[in-house]
Order: structure tokens, then C-alpha cells, then sequence
């Protein structure tokens, strides 16, 4: 097939995030498969204007922050230098490109999650507006489409919304087994060690996590936190750190490498991800692999990705008190932590990027077609 996927970002884009490892991992696949993939994405400065990335033929136009205005022109060049294409695939997670609306040929969304409400709780009042309006209009815009949704929760958001049911398809992603393993090697942290690994943004709650430990410390028992990646929120996050009087305990390593990242997910006693609304909570799936269990917020997605009792706990989102609660379970109960990182191993083995390819190889295979 010859395949178009537009998205406001590629991988190496500075601002990149799981949403673009998704799409690389996916469609790098089906590129080496032989099909023909080429990327219409956003650029940065510095960034080449077209280049060869996984296999994938990458053309960028505007900015972060001008994309939606660039996208159409960016998409009629590349049809004016002989582009056709059998399916176009929108990556819809940002705000909707609507583009069914000024394309021709077969359009499939691939929809990580919506953010309805949650938009507030992180934008400005006009941005979280825009968006929040724009996918109020989805279900009209795309009602002709498939959509592609990487969790049972997502499936759900669109349902509810009034996308078709019968067009949406569940696709969970897959990660590397071959880098996302124990090492038998490898130790555990000597210290109480928890971490969080993602994007450092308001609505992700990390805030949360630190008052939760702030009550642990006041009861006596001390955890240190590795709070790993980079966003907007990390001064905020650090400064609370600082008014808890948690400074000794809070580490912000910022970007980190791959084998870095692996590392800290190998080291530490239990991952976290206390975000309020998530597509899926990849991170929790890379810490399972590595035999390490989560806590996370009993929230659309997250709650797909551990599974409670199980491989790790999940609490009410904002509840400090239960927060605490199940950090000290796993802190304290050695046997727990070694049973719930066994299963997580095996619930982590269920998820491949080679079954996800197919999944929607498949999916896009039927949209040409139609």
C-alpha cells in the first residue's frame, strides 16, 4: 500500500513523546514490510524540510505551533509531486486536523486518547477551549472514517461520543522485549525507590505522588523519587519538593537515555503514573517487562494497563491518603513486590509492536480497499 500518516510530529522532533514512538514503531514495520509510508509532519528549527527516517519517507511543514495551518499546503505538495496514496492515516493526538474533510482518498484515525475536560486542568482557558470544541466535532467529521484506539477505555470515550462502534478498532501497543527485560544482573535500588517516567506536565499529578510521600515521611518512612523526563511542569514540581521539605528525597534527572531508562525502570521498587485520563500508560507495560510493578491512577487507560492486585495497585486519582496507603504496601512487603513483578512480567509479554503491526496493517488493508 501506499500509505500517508499525518501527525504534528515525527520522533525527532525535540517535543516528541509516546504518541510518536507509537507511530514509528507501527508503521516503521509495515514500511519494512515493503509498503510505501511517508510522514507529513510538523518541523522545528533546524529541522531538515525532508529526510529518510525508519524507512519512512518524512516531509515537514510550520511549526509546533503553526502545523494546522501549513498541513493542507504541505499535503498538496506533496500530491503535486506525484504523491498518491490508497489510505491516509490521521494521528489524532492533539487537536483534530479534520482531514476527511480535504482529502479524497480513504482517511483512518488513529486515536491514542481524547482529552475532553482534562484539557483545562493543563492549557490556558482559549487553547483548552479550542480543543475541547474541536472534538465535540469528531464524531460528524470522521463518522465515515475507522478509527484505530489502543485501549477498551478509548473505545468507550468514542462510543459515548457517537462514533459508530462497528468502526472502532482496538489496538493495543506493543513494546521492545529485546530492550524491556530484567537483567538477572541487575540489582535493585538499596533505598526505597520509586519513579516516574514521562512527560512533566499538570495534569499528569505528580504532584500527588510527591504530597503522598511527604505523609509517608511524616510517618516515618522515607522513599526517594526519581522524577524522570522534561515539560513545562518540572519548576512547579520541584518547588513543591522543596516546600515539603522532600528535597533529599526528589531527583530530577531530566531526558534520559533509552538504556538509562531501562535502568531506572529495572532499579526502582515500583513505578507511578497518577495521571487522571490516559489512552493506555505505556510506561506502566515497559516497567512490567522489566518485573517492576506500578501504582497508578484507577483512570480510563491506566486502569488497562495494570491490572490491581495483580501487577501493581491502582487508586483513586487525587486521593493522597490511598496514594500513601499502597506506596508503604510495596515498600514494606518485600514477598508482594517480587509476586506482583512476576506477573507483571508475564502480563507485559501479551503486548508486541509486531502484533500491533498486523492489527492495523489489517485495519488499513480493508480501508483502501472500501
Amino acid at each position: 500500500m501506499r500509505i500517508l500518516v499525518v501527525n504534528w510530529q515525527d520522533r525527532l522532533n525535540p517535543e516528541a513523546g509516546g504518541a510518536e514512538v507509537h507511530l514509528h514503531q507501527i508503521f516503521g514495520r509495515l514500511a519494512a514490510r515493503g509498503h510505501d509510508v511517508s510522514l507529513l509532519v510538523s518541523g522545528w528549527e533546524s529541522a531538515r524540510g525532508e529526510e529518510i527516517v525508519d524507512g519512512m519517507r518524512v516531509v515537514r511543514t510550520g511549526t509546533r505551533y503553526t502545523f494546522p495551518l501549513h498541513v493542507r499546503r504541505g499535503y498538496r505538495s506533496i500530491v503535486a509531486a506525484g504523491g498518491v496514496f490508497d489510505v491516509v492515516v490521521e494521528d489524532i493526538n492533539k487537536l483534530p486536523l479534520f482531514t476527511p474533510f480535504w482529502m479524497d482518498t480513504p482517511v483512518v484515525g488513529l486515536v491514542p486518547h481524547l482529552f475532553g475536560s482534562t484539557a483545562f486542568q493543563q492549557e490556558r482557558f482559549h487553547v483548552a477551549a479550542t480543543v475541547w470544541a474541536a472534538e465535540r466535532l469528531m464524531p460528524v467529521v470522521y463518522r465515515g472514517s475507522e478509527v484505530v484506539v489502543i485501549s477498551d477505555s478509548t473505545a468507550e470515550d468514542l462510543e459515548h461520543r457517537g462514533f459508530s462502534r462497528d468502526r472502532i478498532h482496538v489496538s493495543y501497543p506493543g513494546i521492545d522485549h529485546s530492550v524491556f527485560r530484567p537483567d538477572p544482573d541487575a540489582d535493585r535500588a538499596a533505598t526505597p525507590t520509586i519513579a516516574y517516567v514521562g512527560r512533566l506536565r499538570r495534569y499528569k499529578g505528580i504532584d500527588i505522588v510527591l504530597r503522598a510521600l511527604d505523609r509517608l515521611r511524616r510517618e516515618g518512612l522515607t522513599v526517594r523519587f526519581l522524577v524522570v523526563g522534561q515539560g513545562d511542569d518540572r519548576h512547579r514540581l520541584e518547588r513543591l519538593a522543596q516546600d515539603l521539605d522532600l528535597g533529599g528525597q526528589v531527583a530530577f534527572p531530566g531526558f534520559v537515555s533509552e538504556d538509562q531508562k531501562v535502568r531506572i525502570l529495572r532499579s526502582a521498587w515500583a513505578n507511578v503514573y497518577p495521571s487522571p485520563k490516559e489512552g493506555w500508560g505505556i510506561t506502566n507495560v515497559e516497567a512490567a517487562a522489566c518485573g517492576t510493578p506500578s501504582v497508578a491512577s484507577d483512570s480510563p487507560g491506566l486502569r488497562e494497563s495494570v491490572r490491581d492486585g495483580v501487577t501493581g495497585f491502582l487508586v483513586p486519582h487525587d486521593n493522597v491518603t490511598e496514594w500513601s496507603a499502597a506506596l508503604r504496601r510495596l515498600v514494606e512487603d518485600e514477598r508482594l513486590r517480587e509476586e506482583f513483578g512476576a506477573s507483571a512480567e508475564r502480563h507485559a509479554a501479551r503486548f508486541t509492536w509486531e502484533a500491533t503491526s498486523d492489527e492495523v496493517e489489517d485495519i488499513l488493508s480493508r480501508a483502501a480497499s472500501r
